[in-house]
């Protein structure tokens, strides 16, 4: 009884740790996340396509640069 206790124990020590890296793991993702998101940002104002939605933007509809 008492080897099963000691192995259930250890099982709950290794998951908490498995947890606890995982939290780690997920908030440096969140982070990132946000900074690709005003970096997106940035680069939409940037290449004047800020507010226009992908279906919007037509290639067949702009003139061509020669014009």
């Amino acid at each position: 009884m008492n080897d099963r206790v000691q192995r259930l124990e250890e099982k709950i020590a290794y998951l908490e740790r498995h947890v606890t890296e995982q939290d780690k793991v997920m908030l440096e993702l969140g982070d990132t996340v946000a900074k690709l998101r005003l970096e997106l940002g940035a680069l939409r104002e940037r290449s004047g396509g800020a507010g226009r939605a992908d279906s919007e933007a037509n290639p067949a509809d702009e003139r061509p640069p020669h014009y």
